[in-house]
């Protein structure tokens, strides 16, 4: 279909918003709305519901993994595997190493037919093939209308299962920020090169995707100040920066350093969230707290982020090594504030970063 839609947006500009708008107007066709994660897909229920007070009976709304379930895997799997699927197991790395592709029910599948999360794509891709491309026929007669939220997410066959749906009679929207690539379905080495913030260029490379590419439409985040808008455009220099739509000033504004001897006091003065890498850190209990993941999608006024050794080495020296995932994730924890963003560092009366001031009680 030569209605295909790639639009690459920025933190806090309103994809997923774009999306629910898109799905709403279309109230005479069927419309999925999918996206990877459940809280994400609660996220988007949410904000219909908040819209039009209900989920129109057009508008369906499921995680990737529920979608591939149900319109992917059961229907037509009977073209290679007929005993009864129980289900999804989620895993973190690569299932069943050693077992053969021609092994179907031990490759694809556990002990109790529950099928791998790193193989469900590949496996509605082989049901597909074999079937005459019956399975993305259907899913295609289902839903005229296909939108995908945090596309970065998607990974490994799900890419090629994507290529099909290119080229069925579905229109598909995709929304994602390549930047907040902070998870992945799976971790195949099907299309490696193309995993997370990279995902951009699989798009770009395969001419025969029949897509269309918008960089430009949503590169206003209405959610952080200019300044926080700066410092996580900082982070991807490859990217067009985005331009702050915040121009409300709450008194305490901007990215701070806090010493770790001044938290309590920054926590009981201002009421932010604490953002962590992992839940290993240390925190005060007394105040909300979330893993940087976690906060993807969410706002909040202010943020305050215990940062790890890489993270305050980057923030001094720009040109400092930074993980791919890390700098994911930290471009999350940054832009989920309005207003503020305090990072918990032991400056000194020497320490001076552009844009970043160092936070004083007494003053």
């Amino acid at each position: 279909m030569e209605n295909n839609k790639l639009i690459i947006a920025t933190a806090g500009s309103g994809k997923t918003t774009y999306l629910i708008d898109e799905a709403i107007k279309n109230s005479d066709l069927r419309v999925l709305i999918t996206t990877y994660t459940q809280a994400n897909e609660a996220e988007i229920r949410k904000k219909i519901i908040e819209k039009v007070n209900y989920i129109p009976d057009n508008i369906t709304v499921q995680t990737w993994f529920s979608f591939l379930l149900k319109h992917g895997v059961k229907p037509l799997q009977g073209a290679i595997f007929e005993k009864r699927v129980n289900g999804l197991l989620l895993v973190n790395k690569k299932s069943a190493m050693y077992v053969a592709k021609s092994d179907v029910e031990n490759y694809y599948f556990t002990k109790d037919t529950k099928i791998y999360s790193d193989k469900i794509s590949e496996f509605v891709c082989a049901v597909n093939e074999i079937s005459g491309q019956a399975v993305v026929n259907r899913m295609s007669k289902i839903f005229p209308k296909i939108f995908i939220d945090e596309i970065q997410d998607l990974a490994g066959y799900d890419l090629e299962l994507l290529k099909l749906l290119f080229c069925s009679n579905s229109e598909l929207i995709l929304v994602g920020d390549p930047r907040q690539a902070t998870y992945s379905t799976n971790n195949s080495a099907k299309n490696r090169q193309f995993k997370k913030a990279n995902i951009v260029n699989y798009f770009f490379d395969d001419k025969s995707i029949n897509i269309a590419t918008d960089q430009t439409s949503l590169l206003v985040n209405y959610r952080c100040n200019e300044l926080i808008c700066s410092l996580s455009n900082r982070l991807y220099k490859k990217f067009s920066g985005a331009q702050s739509g915040n121009t409300y000033k709450s008194g305490h504004d901007g990215i701070f350093f806090v010493r770790e001897k001044d938290i309590e006091d920054y926590l009981k003065l201002y009421k932010p969230l604490q953002l962590r890498d992992s839940r290993r850190q240390k925190v005060n209990g007394n105040y909300a707290v979330m893993n940087f993941g976690e906060s993807k999608g969410l706002s909040f006024d202010r943020v305050l982020i215990y940062p790890t050794k890489p993270y305050i080495k980057w923030l001094l020296d720009n040109e400092s090594e930074l993980a791919d995932t890390s700098r994911s994730k930290f471009y999350v924890a940054i832009t989920r504030a309005r207003y503020s963003v305090a990072i918990v560092y032991s400056f000194t009366n020497k320490t001076a970063v552009a844009d970043i001031a160092n936070y004083d009680l007494n003053k």
